[in-house]
């Protein structure tokens, strides 16, 4: 969840997503904390202040490194009376936890706050980064006795704070762990995927952070179900025109800059990075509803220039921030083992004690990685691996799927794609973004929901002889037409669990949610078709031309087990996570009318594959 921080996580021992967005102050410090409690405001280059908490465990002798982290979400208001859980592998090294409100946000100073990702060069500017330089400047100087030594961590906001630190990193950062980082608005994470905007996503957390100071924002829905609220509420423009009226400034430059324009390209923080000097632990989920992205993309600039190996990878079968809990479920699913509990101990801490402490040995791997399907953890050297070579597995009009290449003459399969009525994201009635847990593992959910819709279709693999292992990054290539002038195709790669998996629950409602036949998702993404030839211009497409759509389905390491089929789905709406298409072309999609919604016809068709890196078969 976006809308607090990670030392309330912290404190609560719980999930990142699991705490609510709008929670009351921490109680007074309390006497018998394991911690000593201290605010400061630490002056920035342009004057501005920012409130900064320092939390020490008692009893400390002698010098200790800092961990730093900056976030927008509200830094504590009080010392945690004990270790929290989720700070006990790196409590047993020791360590001063100092907090910071960013500016523009709670008790700091300056702002507005923007969301900025920009990296300034004009003389006196100041960003995110120099605000870290200055800050960490300010710690090492003035909360004493410290080591000299500071690394930089988080979740989601504030992984990207860590991350954008070692744009311009101070002598004394020596470490960061950007955890659920981004670097590129439009493409992917947040606001965006491929150019698609996620609606709700932007209407519910970019409302949050810029409505008012703190986490409060505009309130939106008269309606149980978000679905038919979004569906009510019109176009993006019309939602902005209704409710927003200017208070939430980057979701109206968001419908401003439809395409991939200077507004969105100097956001792009990463084209800054050149040698790698700071060690770095990327930590991605598989499953990360909001950033699964930008942590990969981190870990690949900074490895184009890393001669002492010091950009590191991790991932799991996480969603945001679960990593820092017990990790041992995927939505429904057991894993068997608490995943997230190993990597705080076994990855995180051992990281910044061998960095801050001098402790252990240097970190001697590329990429670790707890690999869904078999449950197991596995250390790899490279990224990606050279032993994985690329498979095809095509979709056949006859709606199978095999590695078998379509025959001469196979045709298309089609399906009415109606924007009055699109293809739910998740299962109905929708709760709002940050309300319910359910939409924390939205990416797990069994995907029958969607099956057998007539405007989805589906097409199975026989069940396989023996477990399939797919380790890197997986593309979706179809062959596929619109009789419209615009159009978006969604691809989900599905595991689909035999139908004698579990014994058949019998308590009331269990029988729905149990795992006999439970369509997993693996991968899904989505194209808009306006973006096919450039994400700069958006040009219309050619009714009932087949073209071709390469759609990135991004990094995994997954083991469809013998007895399980492969399913892939093909849709055209992704509603309301992904703003509706109106499969008409207009210059800018966010302002269109209501006319220009219409019905098309969409066709996949023969040579359509998904492109797997295959590892052992």
């Amino acid at each position: 969840m976006r809308l607090v921080s990670l030392f309330a996580l912290a404190v609560a021992a719980a999930p990142l997503a699991a705490l609510p967005a709008k929670q009351a102050a921490p109680a007074p410090q309390a006497a018998d904390s394991a911690f000593t409690f201290e605010e400061a405001m630490i002056p920035m280059r342009d004057g501005a202040k920012l409130h900064t908490v320092i939390i020490r465990p008692k009893g400390q002798t002698g010098p200790l490194p800092i961990l730093f982290q900056r976030t927008p979400y509200g830094a504590p208001g009080a010392a945690p009376r004990s270790m929290p859980g989720n700070w006990s592998a790196l409590g047993k090294d020791g360590y001063i936890f100092v907090f910071q409100d960013m500016r523009g946000r709670f008790a700091s100073e300056g702002g507005p706050f923007t969301l900025s990702t920009e990296i300034k060069t004009g003389k006196g500017e100041t960003d995110e980064s120099t605000d870290a330089y200055d800050s960490i400047d300010w710690l090492v100087k003035n909360v004493k006795p410290n080591n000299g030594k500071v690394g930089m961590w988080g979740v989601s906001y504030p992984g990207f704070t860590a991350a954008i630190a070692v744009a311009r990193p101070h002598p004394a950062l020596k470490a960061v762990s950007p955890q659920a980082a981004w670097i590129d608005y439009w493409k992917n994470d947040d606001l965006h995927r491929w150019g698609a905007m996620r609606l709700t996503y932007a209407s519910d957390w970019v409302n949050s952070l810029q409505a008012d100071k703190t986490n409060d924002g505009i309130d939106l829905y008269d309606r149980y179900d978000t679905y038919e609220w979004f569906l009510k509420a019109g176009s993006p423009a019309d939602i902005e025109a209704k409710y927003f009226k200017g208070r939430v400034p980057l979701y109206k430059q968001m419908i401003e800059h439809p395409d991939y324009d200077d507004f969105w390209k100097k956001q792009v923080w990463s084209n800054t990075l050149k040698k790698t000097t700071v060690p770095t632990l990327n930590v991605a989920g598989y499953w990360d509803q909001e950033d699964p992205w930008g942590s990969w993309q981190i870990f690949d600039k900074q490895r184009e220039n890393d001669p002492n190996n010091l950009s590191l990878m991790v991932a799991g079968p996480w969603n945001h921030g679960s990593w820092r809990s017990a990790g041992n479920m995927l939505g429904r699913i057991p894993i068997g083992t608490d995943s997230g509990a190993q990597f705080m101990e076994q990855v995180e801490a051992p990281f910044f004690a061998y960095w801050l402490h001098g402790k252990g040995a240097k970190p001697d791997y590329r990429m670790k990685s707890f690999q869904s399907g078999s449950w197991q953890w596995k250390t790899y050297n490279q990224w990606p691996l050279t032993t994985a070579s690329s498979k095809s597995i095509y979709l056949h009009a006859d709606g199978s799927l095999s590695f078998t290449a379509p025959a001469a003459g196979e045709g298309c399969r089609e399906y009415l794609s109606d924007p009055a009525n699109p293809v739910p994201f998740r299962a109905r009635p929708m709760s709002a973004t940050y309300a319910t847990p359910d939409w924390r593992w939205w990416e797990t959910e069994d995907q029958r929901f969607a099956d057998y819709r007539p405007d989805v279709l589906s097409y199975t693999s026989a069940p396989l002889d023996a477990d399939l292992t797919v380790t890197g990054a997986i593309t979706a290539a179809l062959e596929a037409a619109t009789s419209g002038t615009d159009s978006d195709f969604i691809v989900k790669l599905i595991d689909v669990y035999p139908e004698d998996f579990e014994k058949a629950p019998t308590a009331i409602g269990a029988y729905a949610k149990g795992l006999n036949g439970y369509q997993l998702p693996v991968a899904m993404e989505v194209k808009r078709g306006r973006y096919l030839q450039s994400f700069e211009k958006a040009t219309p497409l050619v009714p009932n031309q087949v073209n071709d759509w390469t759609i990135p389905l991004r990094n995994h390491d997954h083991v469809f087990k013998k007895g399980h089929r492969i399913m892939v789905q093909v849709q055209s709406s992704w509603f309301p996570m992904i703003d509706r298409n109106p499969q008409t072309f207009v210059p800018n999609i966010y302002k269109a009318k209501p006319a220009d919604y219409q019905k098309a016809t969409q066709k996949v068709c023969a040579g359509s594959a998904i492109m797997l890196p295959v590892v052992g078969n």
